[in-house]
């Protein structure tokens, strides 16, 4: 590795600030705090609002749009611009995870919870179980995952670590993905090993989220709260270009659950929790099953329901999801996991059988990140969009975007792919790429046809 050269860059002093101002990113961390409290649980003892309500008049309905419609889509969308500075400047259940603590038991992180398949589990439950009680649009389902979510991180905290973010290194819901999309990103603490053993020795990093600086060669784990700065003269903030540490991604990064969270988690799941409500499969689905049920005289599925915090049930608006209703989301749901999570693992088997590398089958999966990355935000974008159309704001140019949005996300993967791929005949290398590519043409291929067929 070269010698990071400390110049006076725009990024490099950005981060030099950002570690000798903790108190003031502290501050801001706790408003973002309160603010993420007052949105997430007023709205949820308020009363819900009629049709003659607007997102600037009503408090609940401007929750909504700020809590769904700017604040996860921007989440998001930073992971590719600036890494994990969400999750280290900003992230209200990471700035209490750590604060408790500071003043929990501080016992040792056991075994179990360093299971890399955590974030997946988690992640894949929390959509599945958001869409049954319709979490987009009920404050009181809102509160309820994101209030028992900020609930176990405080209770991880209070067990684990010692002013640590424990939770966010292994638990959390959105760690997995933003491990993956953060590996996207212009930006990163670079660390000059050279510089680190020649450097005299001084007091450790105080990395809340457990990374080893000295070792670190990417942004996965890296939260860039700017804590590790200019340490041991070895630490820098420096740019990079967008996609550089997937390309490049040693051995010792490759996690076979990374690949599967991607596939089956990011590229099926979601895709199938943001489609369903207005995928033909679904109706289709639903009235072939009940003409079935009718046909044998089984008619409770089509008329029972569970209480509103295992199925949605509406006294307020009415709406209420039966039991067929619950069994067919998540059967789409997982048809869709199923569907894109094997067509996309199946291609990449075969692209690194084509190399004769099979080892490389979860080496070439992160090259679908920027796929998956995309369908994740026009995704989420979707809801903005159907919250600002209610209020009568259309958008000539989203088509148009969306259709660009797609083509970037598959352009990016192909790049990163045909990159990733080790040295080979030039027609196997072609025929490897084809096949790894398959997952992320089935996947923005659907997101192609929800928008401009249905």
């Amino acid at each position: 590795m070269t010698a990071i050269s400390f110049r006076s860059t725009p990024l490099a002093v950005l981060g030099h600030f950002l570690a000798r101002q903790s108190r003031m990113i502290q501050a801001v961390q706790w408003l973002m705090v309160v603010v993420y409290l007052a949105l997430v649980t007023l709205p949820a003892f308020l009363p819900v609002p009629d049709d003659s309500k607007h997102i600037w008049d009503n408090l609940v309905l401007f929750a909504q749009f700020a809590f769904w419609g700017v604040w996860w889509p921007f989440v998001m969308v930073s992971m590719l611009v600036m890494g994990r500075a969400w999750c280290g400047l900003f992230c209200p259940e990471g700035t209490m995870t750590e604060w408790i603590s500071r003043h929990g038991l501080g016992r040792a992180i056991p075994a179990w919870l360093r299971w890399k398949g955590w974030p997946f589990v988690a992640f894949v439950c929390t959509t599945v179980y958001g869409q049954m009680i319709t979490v987009y649009e009920y404050p009181k389902a809102a509160l309820l995952i994101l209030g028992a979510s900020t609930v176990m991180a405080l209770g991880i905290g209070l067990v684990y670590g010692r002013g640590k973010r424990v939770w966010c290194r292994y638990l959390c819901p959105a760690s997995g993905v933003f491990s993956l999309l953060s590996r996207l990103a212009p930006v990163h603490f670079a660390v000059d090993a050279e510089s680190w053993k020649t450097a005299p020795r001084t007091h450790a990093v105080n990395c809340a989220t457990l990374v080893d600086v000295r070792a670190m060669t990417g942004g996965g784990s890296c939260h860039m709260c700017g804590r590790c700065s200019g340490h041991r003269g070895a630490v820098e903030l420096q740019p990079r270009l967008p996609g550089a540490e997937i390309a490049a991604l040693p051995a010792r990064e490759v996690s076979p659950w990374d690949i599967i969270l991607l596939l089956f988690g990011v590229m099926g799941v979601a895709s199938g929790a943001f489609q369903w409500s207005a995928s033909p499969y679904f109706i289709a689905l639903k009235q072939g099953l009940a003409k079935i049920l009718v046909e044998h005289s089984i008619l409770f599925p089509m008329t029972e329901t569970l209480p509103w915090w295992l199925l949605t049930n509406s006294d307020e608006t009415g709406e209420v999801f039966t039991l067929l209703d619950g069994f067919c989301i998540l059967t789409y749901m997982g048809g869709a996991a199923l569907l894109f999570g094997t067509i996309g693992l199946a291609g990449l088997a075969a692209a690194a059988r084509m190399l004769g590398q099979r080892q490389l089958l979860w080496r070439l999966g992160y090259g679908l990140v920027p796929a998956g990355a995309v369908g994740l935000i026009v995704g989420l974008s979707a809801m903005t969009l159907t919250q600002l159309t209610a209020e009568g704001v259309f958008l000539a140019w989203v088509p148009d975007a969306r259709a660009g949005l797609l083509l970037l996300g598959l352009g990016w993967s192909a790049a990163l792919l045909w990159r990733s791929l080790p040295a080979a005949a030039l027609w196997r290398r072609a025929a490897a790429w084809s096949l790894g590519m398959a997952g992320a043409f089935a996947q923005l291929g659907m997101w192609g046809v929800f928008f401009f067929v249905w």
